[in-house]
């Protein structure tokens, strides 16, 4: 299944108005507003999404709890008890991600009161960081190899192993932290690329589809996670359970809040992550291989007679996305992973990233704020616990992906226009 984003936006020229005819009279500020407010256009198609998403949890959330839906059985006789609830379970449990996610308002009270440290008040926005910055990785790995008309579902894998990889850096040396971090990032990515070019090399020899060669690549990679961990080279010499050795401080990834508190955990990986996207930026749109990377996923056989090589193009992409899914791995071994790798550090960053560069339509300014956006949901769904059902956040990010994947579905819903250039979708070119 090969995967391009049509963008069609080509529209017929304006026809200059004949001599003596006066110019058209240009609709009034709001006017225009309206009418792109009511357009399924890229952009309102994402902010409808998202509110259909939230919609649709509220429904659920509703559903779910027993003592609302009690209130619902004589909702004719006392209607109030039943919004009532309804409102209640729903803005409580929102505005509980709200507070897990950026800024808890019982915090700001006792920040007030002198009994919490500025650093409290930044806790929560540190989480969501946290968790986003993984998926930057992830999601760029996925949104590239997009663009090249590759489904590069085996971003986890590639995650796993550059993680491995820096976290063998970062405990087998002993440098300068200066040369130390950069050492132990490099061999995340090598490592991810390695892994990451094996599907893009049995798509260009083969034929392979590197939907079914990732798939089973990313159960090697957890699989050969469970056997490299209980080894006595990788295996910590303390501790009895499953857990790697953890790294040198001198190749652990600075806390960019650190100073503020200790229980900030977000750290130099967002940067690197928010570089790496300005770097696909610059890559896709201003560097010669971008050009081939989308030239090949516009259109292969195209490409084919104008000279390219398109397996070396798949599998130098494949390589280039399997490098940043690394870097994901990376930033978990060397940051948050620090004290010693588990089977559950990986979490599902990789297969998160396949939603996030959807949301983010494999454009890297996108990616970055999808992933914020997940980031979001995973922090506030973790500290709202037990009040918020975890699921909701997996409720919420699938809903979305749902219509971002189906902006007709959101036209026919909420009745919007169809946009000039025609809808911008995702398209699958099918096997």
């Amino acid at each position: 299944m090969e995967v391009t984003v049509s963008t069609d936006t080509a529209a017929p020229p304006a026809e200059e108005p004949e001599a003596g005819e006066a110019p058209e009279k240009r609709p009034p500020f709001m006017v225009l507003f309206g009418r792109y407010l009511a357009e399924a256009n890229s952009v309102m198609v994402t902010v409808y999404s998202l509110l259909l998403a939230f919609a649709i949890g509220a429904v659920l959330l509703i559903v779910s709890d027993e003592n609302v839906r009690g209130t619902w059985t004589y909702f004719f006789s006392r209607p109030t008890d039943a919004l009532e609830a309804s409102w209640n379970v729903v803005s409580n449990a929102y505005i509980s991600l709200f507070e897990g996610a950026i800024l808890n308002f019982n915090t700001v009270d006792r920040y007030g009161a002198g009994t919490a440290e500025f650093g409290d008040l930044l806790r929560p926005i540190s989480e969501t960081l946290t968790y986003a910055t993984p998926l930057i990785f992830t999601g760029l790995a996925v949104g590239l190899a997009f663009r090249a008309g590759l489904f590069n579902i085996g971003a986890q894998g590639q995650l796993i192993f550059g993680m491995m990889g820096a976290l063998v850096i970062g405990f087998s040396l002993n440098l300068p932290a200066a040369v130390h971090i950069p050492l132990a990032v490099a061999a995340g990515a090598i490592a991810g690329a390695a892994f990451g070019a094996v599907p893009g090399v049995l798509k260009a020899t083969t034929g392979a589809h590197e939907v079914i060669s990732s798939i089973m690549l990313n159960n090697i990679a957890a699989l050969f996670l469970v056997w490299a961990i209980s080894t006595d080279f990788l295996h910590s010499e303390t501790r009895s359970e499953l857990v790697t050795r953890p790294v040198e401080d001198s190749a652990q990834l600075p806390g960019l809040l650190s100073w503020l508190g200790q229980n900030l955990r977000v750290n130099l990986a967002l940067v690197i992550g928010i570089a790496a996207a300005v770097f696909v930026w610059w890559l896709l749109s201003k560097s010669t291989f971008g050009y081939r990377i989308r030239a090949v996923g516009f259109n292969q056989h195209a490409s084919a007679t104008a000279g390219m090589n398109i397996g070396r193009t798949y599998t130098t992409t494949m390589a280039a996305a399997g490098g940043l899914a690394g870097l994901a791995g990376a930033a978990l071994a060397l940051g948050v992973g620090s004290g010693g790798v588990t089977t559950n550090t990986a979490l599902e960053y990789g297969f998160d990233g396949i939603t996030v560069a959807l949301l983010g339509r494999a454009n890297p300014g996108g990616i970055v704020a999808a992933a914020f956006l997940f980031g979001a949901l995973k922090a506030g769904a973790l500290s709202a616990q037990p009040e918020v059902p975890v699921d909701i956040s997996t409720l919420l990010q699938a809903t979305i992906v749902l219509f971002i994947a189906a902006p007709a579905l959101v036209k026919a819903l909420l009745r919007l226009r169809t946009p000039r250039g025609g809808l911008v979708t995702l398209e699958a070119k099918g096997w």
